[in-house]
């Protein structure tokens, strides 16, 4: 980024973290701008993961950055948007491996459980998804869940269909929740995907995040030992530990996404001239410039403040909820304003604009659409719930 601002650090929020963990984020950030932004286009027209980094995220050492490795909200956050500015495919990979299954893990897992496999997620040994949404239950997937946990002797037969679980067809696990006919309750699962009864075929045709591999879980009779059901997973409550969660790293997604626009545009606009001076150099442009700014310093403002709730130990769905939503919708209009300022080049993967443009509408949608988590903080202040 050009100017006097180059890490788009703009309100000097990194300044808040110690020299340590300052060290950590511009590792990452030297990383993920040598490493992953130049091939991200290559391997997003493709429709193929980059496996390569998979290694060199594990020498980052940066899965469970609070939780494992005792470092701030704040760093966490700001380690995802870095990711995401670099490539939004490798940061929900990121995002999907650490928040989501080790999250899972780490949140309903018996001391036993998070002894046994955490080490090899932290390391990136092996690798984990998260299965919730079906392909007629997304929103609505607390009441609407149709894949069945049925109880036998030693552990559990799992029975339905799993839609949108990212690089499911290369994981090495998959934490499946499931309806219990007996208690009509979601429970959690560690499924393993060598086992029989287990297959996952990619969704093709893809306009966003193309790098991941988005598939659809077939689970036939599949049998779950009783050493594979996360202990403290026994109702969609104890579920929504971990979606609360995730709710707020995809708010820090959208602050990538949106670091990522300005990178771009600004790159962009200073060198491409028209009527004799650069398009940066015009007031629309700039005006629009300001806009894409303003979204992000809002954005960045909100994950900052619902990281201070999370170390305060004070955070609620609403919080998530609306941090979601906001950093999104911001989003969406920023790199709606980047592809204009691009122009016709903003539609070609090869100014990286395109690629972005299009990577927002998943992150705008997963993790609670913006409708709902509208609904939801609506919900905390009016005291009236709009859905069931």
């Amino acid at each position: 980024m050009a100017g006097k601002y180059p890490d788009g650090d703009f309100y000097q929020f990194e300044a808040d973290l110690d020299q340590d963990e300052l060290n950590i984020l511009h590792r990452v950030r030297e990383w993920a701008q040598s490493s992953v932004r130049p091939h991200a286009a290559e391997y997003w027209n493709r429709s193929e993961f980059p496996h390569h980094l998979l290694p060199e995220i594990a020498e980052l050492d940066i899965i469970s950055l609070v939780r494992g490795k005792g470092r701030s909200r704040l760093l966490a956050g700001l380690v995802t948007a870095e990711v995401h500015r670099a490539d939004a495919s490798v940061g929900t990979f990121f995002s999907g491996h650490d928040g989501l299954f080790t999250g899972s893990i780490e949140l309903l897992g018996s001391e036993e459980q998070k002894a046994r496999w955490l080490p090899e997620l932290y390391s990136v040994e092996k690798n984990g998804v998260f299965a919730i949404t079906e392909p007629d239950a997304g929103s609505d997937v607390a009441q609407g869940m149709s894949t069945t946990a049925r109880r036998v002797s030693g552990g559990w037969i799992l029975n339905g269909v799993k839609r949108w679980i990212g690089n499911a067809t290369i994981s090495d696990y998959v934490a499946v929740y499931a309806r219990d006919p007996e208690d009509n309750q979601v429970k959690g699962f560690v499924v393993e995907t060598q086992w029989e009864g287990y297959e996952a075929k990619l969704i093709e045709n893809r306009i966003a995040l193309r790098s991941v591999q988005n598939a659809d879980i077939h689970l036939t009779e599949v049998f779950v030992p009783d050493t594979h059901k996360l202990e403290h997973s026994n109702s969609f409550k104890d579920v929504n530990q971990v979606l609360k969660s995730a709710r707020s790293v995809v708010g820090w997604q959208a602050v990538g996404l949106q670091m990522a626009t300005l990178d771009v545009a600004l790159a962009y606009t200073g060198k491409r001239e028209q009527f004799g001076k650069p398009l940066s150099g015009f007031q629309i442009n700039q005006a629009k410039l300001s806009t894409i700014l303003g979204n992000l310093i809002s954005s960045q403002s909100m994950m900052v403040s619902l990281a201070r709730l999370e170390e305060r130990g004070s955070v609620q769905n609403e919080h998530s909820a609306l941090a979601k939503a906001h950093s999104t919708k911001a989003m969406r209009e920023s790199v709606a304003l980047g592809r204009e300022l691009l122009g016709g080049n903003g539609i070609i993967s090869d100014y990286e604009m395109a690629k972005i443009f299009s990577d927002a509408e998943a992150i705008y949608s997963y993790e609670g659409t913006y409708d709902i988590n509208q609904l939801v903080a609506a919900r905390s202040i009016t005291g009236v719930s709009a859905f069931v």
